[in-house]
């Protein structure tokens, strides 16, 4: 087994890291542990799609699954439709990343992403996996399609609680990827007045100077249109970064602020928490603070904050780079959900976005990445004097942290301070520290 689960799913580059072979052993995988009488399969726009797809789930019916395919949909869509038909569900997609990589995200019955214990029992069975057994009526089939995408549809503007979006002008990028059929219709349906962006896809033009990654192109035909606001999706559309009427960013911390803020001062936000990540910024915190809203802490990636929402039994949660699960409505992150009820706020309070971004103030944060050839166990114990003696240096003002990515050979060096030039300053000493650790 080449590829192992990282932070959200595997991921590599389709028919050459992630190949047809690997996708039929992962099919075959996830069916003996899932269990359950079917699978659900969605993509996005990528060309390796329906290669990987196919694969899969050829590997899914020789243990006996049967899998139905629904073609282009965002991963939050196939997990909704996994909650609703109580099945296991797989999504083709690379996110945000270029076009020639992909992946496979699979969701347990219910549209829930996998817990580790789930992913190390499926790596378990790929490494021991024989010669199918199932024969001539055993063996699974291809299922007509019994899950329909209106009632994804239906179930977005449904959040909206019989309010609308009428009068607001927006401005859509759907990345090329999996929210191009999708995303005018619903924020039409919602009454908004739309332009949209970035529904072209053609299998090599996903996340292209586009979509959530490359937020300038909705900024441009914001501020050229003269719309309210702008919000981006990534290629599998469950991200969303907005952009306000100036056309500057408003990233996932902002959004899950004004998110969580409007949810307290109306009652609805459970145990007044919110649950973010580590990469979170400070002045989020800060903020949060000011206003009497607890905030909960979790490792990097969406399925540890859907794990404690669900142990505290809390209302919303995410990430910065725009994750973000509001969990009385969906099981993930969901960037058309965030999307319309971001732009909910907006219409029921009658403030900018721009305003109602500002309840925080954004510390200047600096990420390098450092690219390593050999993942060391003992890495961070290793960095953990010159993690020490930074955060020592920036006492309250400031926080450091340092984590192996959870899907990229890289080390990810964060530092966060009062002014960019010591945050970038500490960044690259720290960066410089991990390359000369993993080149020794």
């Amino acid at each position: 087994m080449s590829l192992r689960f990282g932070t959200d799913g595997v991921r590599g580059v389709a028919n050459s890291e992630l190949t047809p072979d690997f996708a039929l052993s992962l099919g075959r995988a996830a069916a003996r542990v899932l269990g359950g009488s079917h699978l659900l399969v969605g993509t996005d726009t990528r060309a390796s799609a329906d290669l990987l797809a196919s694969a899969f789930a050829a590997g899914a019916m020789a243990e006996g699954m049967g899998v139905e395919l629904l073609g282009v949909l965002p991963t939050p869509g196939v997990a909704f439709l996994c909650e609703r038909h109580d099945a296991g569900g797989a999504v083709i997609s690379a996110s945000h990343n270029p076009f020639a990589d992909n992946g496979i995200k699979l969701f347990a019955r219910g549209g829930r992403k996998l817990p580790d214990d789930t992913e190390a029992r499926i790596e378990a069975e790929l490494a021991g996996l024989g010669a199918p057994t199932r024969t001539g009526a055993d063996v699974g089939r291809l299922l007509p399609a019994g899950a329909d995408t209106a009632d994804y549809v239906e179930h977005l503007v449904g959040a909206l609680g019989g309010r609308r979006l009428d009068g607001l002008r927006i401005v859509l990028d759907c990345a090329n990827g999996a929210a191009s059929p999708l995303a005018g219709e619903v924020f039409a349906a919602a009454g908004a007045s739309i332009e949209v962006l970035g529904a072209g896809p053609d299998g090599v033009n996903i996340n292209a100077g586009c979509g959530a990654t490359h937020p300038e192109a909705v900024a441009e035909a914001v501020r050229r249109r003269g719309a309210d606001l702008g919000l981006a999706f990534d290629g599998d559309a469950d991200r969303l970064i907005a952009v306000d009427a100036a056309g500057d960013v408003v990233d996932g911390d902002h959004v899950i602020a004004v998110c969580a803020l409007d949810l307290h001062a109306r009652g609805a936000l459970h145990d007044g928490a919110v649950v973010v990540t580590v990469m979170t910024n400070l002045g989020f915190r800060h903020a949060m603070t000011a206003h009497g809203v607890r905030v909960v802490e979790t490792a990097v990636g969406d399925r540890y904050v859907l794990e404690a929402l669900d142990a505290g039994r809390y209302s919303l949660g995410g990430e910065q780079s725009g994750h973000v699960i509001f969990r009385d409505l969906a099981t993930t992150g969901d960037g058309m959900l965030t999307g319309l009820l971001l732009a909910d706020v907006v219409a029921r309070t009658g403030r900018p976005l721009a305003d109602l971004a500002s309840v925080m103030t954004r510390l200047p944060q600096v990420l390098v990445n450092v690219r390593v050839a050999h993942r060391r166990p003992d890495l961070l114990d290793a960095l953990l004097p010159d993690v020490t003696a930074a955060q020592r240096a920036l006492g309250d003002r400031g926080r450091v942290l340092v984590r192996p990515s959870g899907t990229e050979p890289l080390v990810r060096v964060m530092v966060e301070a009062p002014t960019d030039v010591e945050a970038r300053t500490v960044a690259d000493d720290l960066a410089a520290a991990v390359e000369r650790l993993t080149a020794a």
